[in-house]
């Protein structure tokens, strides 16, 4: 039997933030995005596990018995997904929050002893080295893998041993309207080199925030690596600004510190919902994806109930759940049949780095952003 978690807040609630500095390996919370809960958890909170009332019981006919709750290690979506996954399977679900660095470095340090049965995370890269270490399930099958989108399903990996289930904007570019026009914006990612953003702009931590790492590999893969380090070496000589998450993002550009920024999408749109002066701007020629992934351990003890996960997070009517439930559902689903909220940008287009590559080349390119950054 998995031994019990402590240390954390759990099903529902957001466990005590961790300090682990190191490697995001995504990823954000960001989450994708990093939610509130996550950023204000107070340290040295303990509360064992709820039992399952259902221990020891099948959910249904015909499904497999449940003796302790699923465990789900993931950066968003909390508040929801337990219950949600209860009523659609009768199964528990406990829920273990952490940024993509803090959530990477658990996994990291539980080794061959891993605490969690699933995890869920806007990292995909990350997902992706844990997988060629034979750390996960490989040739997961699930019934709603069918309603993948052709986008997503090219996503999947040959082994299938994770699945898309959306991706975000890990960064738009965000600016105060009172500041600059429609016309005097940045509209290009190669606008925001230009003379006049000189020491305006901001963007989160690829080693610290789930998004950042899968916005800065995308130039790196997309230019190459020359060309990545000189587009960010353009943007380190006009002063560009590093926050630790995309909250922090958030308060710069509120209160003035900086007047425009690489921003992931949910806090660029909750900025606006909150009525700050901020216009969005999604740049033709894309913006970075952090795509979420989620993939079962290849040591749990639980492997139908968490392929019912999986198959769960894959269904359109989940994930219409999902986006329809608050701030952090800005983001476009993989499943046929869902659709994005109706403020986000129509023409939103993501593009995102090859998970292989970007995997190969994390530790290079947060080594060369933390030492450009220190400069």
């Amino acid at each position: 039997m998995k031994k019990k978690l402590t240390g954390f807040l759990v099903t529902g609630m957001v466990f005590a933030a961790m300090t682990a500095g190191c490697g995001q390996s995504q990823t954000e919370t960001e989450t994708g995005t990093e939610t509130a809960q996550a950023e204000t958890a107070s340290e040295g909170t303990e509360e064992q596990p709820a039992e399952s009332s259902e221990a020891g019981t099948e959910a249904a006919e015909g499904t497999a018995a449940q003796t302790e709750p699923l465990v789900v290690y993931l950066n968003d979506f909390d508040a929801v997904i337990p219950d949600l996954f209860k009523e659609a399977t009768g199964y528990d679900v406990e829920v273990v929050v952490g940024n993509g660095a803090e959530t990477m470095a658990r996994i990291e340090t539980e080794g061959d002893n891993p605490q969690w049965d699933v995890v869920w995370l806007d990292s995909m890269p990350s997902i992706y080295s844990m997988g060629q270490r034979g750390m996960l399930m490989e040739n997961v099958e699930v019934d709603n893998a069918k309603n993948l989108k052709p986008y997503y399903q090219e996503i999947v990996p040959e082994n299938k041993s994770y699945y898309p289930t959306g991706a975000h904007a890990a960064g738009v570019i965000a600016y105060r309207t009172d500041v600059y026009t429609e016309e005097t914006a940045p509209k290009t990612w190669d606008d925001l080199t230009k003379a006049e953003f000189k020491d305006q702009l901001g963007m989160a931590d690829p080693s610290v925030a789930a998004p950042a790492f899968p916005f800065v590999a995308w130039f790196f893969n997309d230019r190459d690596m020359e060309g990545g380090e000189a587009y960010f070496s353009k943007l380190f000589d006009q002063g560009l600004k590093i926050y630790p998450k995309n909250p922090q993002v958030v308060q710069a550009l509120a209160s003035g510190e900086i007047t425009a920024a690489a921003l992931q999408e949910s806090n660029a749109y909750g900025m606006v919902n909150s009525g700050e002066p901020i216009g969005i701007i999604w740049p033709e020629e894309g913006a970075p994806a952090s795509v979420r992934v989620a993939a079962i351990s290849a040591k749990t003890e639980q492997p139908e109930i968490a392929k019912a996960f999986v198959n769960f997070l894959l269904d359109p009517e989940t994930q219409q759940k999902i986006i329809d439930s608050g701030d952090e559902g800005y983001f476009e689903p993989s499943a046929e049949g869902a659709e994005p909220k109706a403020d986000r940008a129509a023409d939103a287009k993501l593009v995102y780095a090859d998970a292989a590559w970007a995997s190969e080349h994390e530790g290079e390119i947060k080594e060369w952003f933390a030492d450009a950054s220190a400069r």
